[in-house]
C-alpha cells in the first residue's frame, strides 16, 4: 500500500489543537510538508515542533481566523503563489449549540462563512496547483450530522449538511483531473470542543460532565470516546496515493454510533 506523501504539501485548517493538529502530525509522518493554520501563534509554534522532520520536509504555519473570510483569502492566495498545495484539509471549530428554533439568522450566516465559504475559497485557491501537479486531495472534517442530525446542534446540522453537498458536487467536477474530495465524519472525540459541549449539556440537564461522557460512551458501540489520532488516521489515508480511487464519500469515524448506512 502506497502511503508515501514525500514531496507533497499539505494545508491543514484548525491545526493548533485537536483533530486538526493530530491530522497534521500524521501527514508529516507520511512525509508531507505541512502548513499549520490557526489563530494563536504560541499554539501553532508548539504544534510545529511536534511535526515529523525526517523526510527533508519544510513545515510552516499561517496565522488566520476563519471568521475573517477576506483576510483568510488574501493570506492563502499569497501562500499559493509561493508553493503548490497538494492536500487541503478543511477543518474549523463548529458553531455554538442550541435548538434550531432559537437560532438567529446571523448565526447561520457566520457558520456558513466559517465553513462553507472558507472551504470553497480555499479549494478554489489551491485547485489550479493541484491540477498542474496532477495530484489533489481535498478532505473536509465535518460531522456525523451529515448522515444523522444531532439533537441540540441546529445551526451545525444545517451547516454541515451544506458542506457535505458542496463537497459531493465538487468531487464530481474535479474528478477528471485526478483530484479527490472526501468528508471525514468524526464521532465523539477527545477535543476541547467536545468538553465545551459536554459542559453545556451537563448544565442544562443538571448533571455532571462525567455523566454526559458516560452516556456518550454507552450510545457508541465501541463504548469509548475516540482519540484525535484515530480521526487523523482516516484523514492521512484519504490524502495518500493508496486512496486514489476513493472520492465523493462521507466516512464516519465514530465507533459505529451512526445508525444509518
Amino acid at each position: 500500500m502506497d502511503l508515501n506523501l514525500k514531496g507533497k504539501n499539505a494545508f491543514v485548517g484548525g491545526s493548533s489543537k485537536g483533530i486538526g493538529k493530530a491530522s497534521a502530525i500524521e501527514l508529516s509522518r507520511l512525509g508531507a510538508s505541512v502548513t499549520l493554520v490557526g489563530r494563536n501563534p504560541a499554539s501553532l509554534s508548539e504544534a510545529l515542533s511536534e511535526l515529523q522532520h525526517s523526510a527533508d520536509q519544510d513545515h510552516d504555519y499561517l496565522i488566520a481566523d476563519f471568521s475573517d473570510v477576506k483576510d483568510l483569502h488574501k493570506k492563502v492566495r499569497g501562500l499559493a503563489a509561493q508553493k503548490k498545495i497538494h492536500i487541503l484539509v478543511n477543518n474549523t471549530g463548529g458553531p455554538p449549540g442550541g435548538p434550531i428554533t432559537e437560532a438567529r439568522p446571523v448565526e447561520f450566516i457566520q457558520a456558513l462563512n466559517n465553513h462553507l465559504i472558507c472551504n470553497h475559497l480555499l479549494a478554489q485557491t489551491f485547485l489550479p496547483g493541484m491540477k498542474e501537479a496532477g495530484y489533489g486531495r481535498i478532505i473536509n472534517i465535518i460531522s456525523t450530522s451529515v448522515k444523522q442530525p444531532i439533537d441540540g446542534l441546529g445551526v451545525s446540522n444545517a451547516t454541515r449538511g451544506a458542506v457535505g453537498n458542496w463537497a459531493k458536487t465538487l468531487a464530481n467536477e474535479v474528478g477528471p483531473f485526478g483530484i479527490t474530495v472526501n468528508n471525514v465524519l468524526p464521532g465523539f472525540t477527545k477535543t476541547g470542543r467536545l468538553e465545551e459541549i459536554a459542559g453545556e449539556r451537563a448544565k442544562k440537564a443538571g448533571t455532571s460532565t462525567e455523566g454526559i461522557f458516560e452516556f456518550w460512551k454507552k450510545v457508541t458501540p465501541l463504548r469509548r470516546i475516540a482519540d484525535p489520532s484515530e480521526i487523523a488516521n482516516a484523514v492521512a489515508f484519504l490524502a495518500s496515493p493508496a486512496a486514489s480511487y476513493i472520492s465523493g464519500i462521507n466516512l464516519p469515524v465514530d465507533g459505529g454510533r451512526t445508525k444509518s448506512l
